[in-house]
Parts: structure tokens; sequence; C-alpha cells
């Protein structure tokens, strides 16, 4: 099954087949992890990466997406690089000399799902590759609202006049102002027709946590049912049901993206 979405920006991590090479791991960012994938193993030239040209095959194995912006995606894909360099990490030990660099990135990648800001976006952790599936240490398991989902993603544009057109006979819940399309967040419940700016939501969800930028669960204001922020943005960009029959557990605007490392 292949999911496809709006607004991608993904982490991704590839591991090399080339027996001369083997087991070798590359960490890179980007909206298209199709056309990536084919830079890379294309070489240089192509667009791939000075790191990946010459050394292939790689297989784009895992994927981490539902980041709000670039800036977001790329403020990660820098830490998993780096992650003795960054002051979230700095608890996380070097790599041992029993474990291959798929295990080190796997294992720093489940401690920053664990850590602010990450834990509190609304991410997905994509197996591409199920045969190189690996589990979550049982004490680095990330937060419910970051599930497990498994096959193939693909990037789907929508057309920009579209997603600027006003919806004249919506109205947020909250605020009670007209609504646009790109900016429409709705309740996924079966019987509620909540629809509300994104903002608006957002701020709804975080009276509880004044302290906090983005929300992780709420009450939705209409159908007054616990909902998770993550599960919301999913149902807008159209993958709530792919995660569901995967596992139990973005168009954000740029507020998000002062979020430090």
């Amino acid at each position: 099954m292949v999911v496809e979405l709006e607004s991608f920006f993904g982490v991704y991590l590839l591991y090399c087949t080339n027996p001369k090479f083997k087991g070798r791991i590359y960490i890179g960012f980007t909206v298209n992890p199709e056309r990536r994938i084919g830079q890379h193993n294309a070489g240089r030239h192509r667009g791939g990466a000075k790191r990946t040209s010459g050394r292939g095959p790689w297989e784009m194995i895992l994927i981490i997406h539902g980041f709000p912006s670039d800036i977001a995606a790329l403020r990660f894909e820098w830490a998993w690089q780096h992650p003795h360099s960054s002051r979230r990490l700095s608890h996380v030990s070097r790599r041992s000399r029993k474990e291959s660099s798929l295990q080190f990135h796997w294992r720093v990648v489940s401690n920053m799902l664990r850590v602010g800001p990450w834990n509190r976006l609304p991410l997905t952790v994509r197996w591409l590759k199920q045969e190189y599936k690996m589990d979550f240490d049982p004490r680095l398991q990330p937060p419910l609202h970051i599930p497990i989902a498994f096959g193939s993603v693909r990037t789907k544009k929508t057309p920009q006049e579209a997603r600027q057109e006003e919806d004249s006979s919506s109205r947020c819940f909250l605020c009670k102002q007209s609504l646009k399309l790109s900016d429409k967040m709705s309740c996924f419940r079966p019987s509620c027709e909540m629809e509300s700016h994104v903002i608006c939501l957002a701020k709804h969800f975080l009276k509880s946590e004044p302290s906090h930028l983005l929300p992780v669960e709420g009450e939705c204001p209409a159908c007054h049912q616990s909902v998770l922020w993550g599960g919301l943005i999913r149902y807008k960009h159209g993958c709530f049901g792919d995660l569901e029959e995967t596992t139990p557990s973005a168009s954000h605007s740029r507020w998000t993206d002062e979020l430090q490392l």
C-alpha cells in the first residue's frame, strides 16, 4: 500500500547493500522520498549526495515524517547526524563496538523521539522496508501519539489556488470567522462536524498547558471527546486510516519553526 500525503517533510535513513560498502548508512531530508532515492542511486551528477555517490545501491528503509515545516525537519536531520553535538542528546552514549551503524542510529532516533521538541510533534515512524524493522528498546518507547507505520509514502500536490480559496459556507467553531481550506482542521469522530482554524484549535488545546507551543492532546470543543493532535493532523492529510490499520497510538503554519535544538 502506498500512502499519499500533502505538505510532506521527512528525514530518512538509507542502508547500503553494495557488498563493498554494506552496512553503511546515510541520513537525509526530503520532500519527495521516491525521487530522492532515485537521485542517490543515480549518483552525484543526478542530484545524489557526495557521500552516497558511487557506493550504491542504497535502500531507503526508514523515514520519520509529519514535521510542520522543512526547517523543523532539517533540525531533526542535523541532530540525528550529529547526536553528540546536540544539547538535546547529551545523554546518548557513543556507539559501542558491538553496535552496527544501523543499530546505533536507531538507538539515537529512539532517544530523539522522547525529548523535546520532537516528543510533542505529530510524527510518524515509517518502515519502508519491513525486513529491516527493529523494535524499540522497552526503555525507549516513543510517546503514544507517535505511531509506527509500514509501507511506501508518496507526496501529493494540491493546486495552490484551491488551497487559498475561502470556503464561505464554513465557519470556525471557536472564533466564528470564515475558514480557508488550507487552514481547516476537522474532528475525525464520525458524529462530530467540528471545523476550526489550526491556530484556534491549538490555542484551545493548550489552555491546560500554557507553557508549551504545540499541543499533544485535547478535548474537541464540539463533541467533548479526547483527541490526539497528531490524529487530527493525520486526518487532515488523509493518512489517518493508514495509521489506524498499522498501529495503536503537515499543513501546519510555520509558528512551530521557533522550536529549537
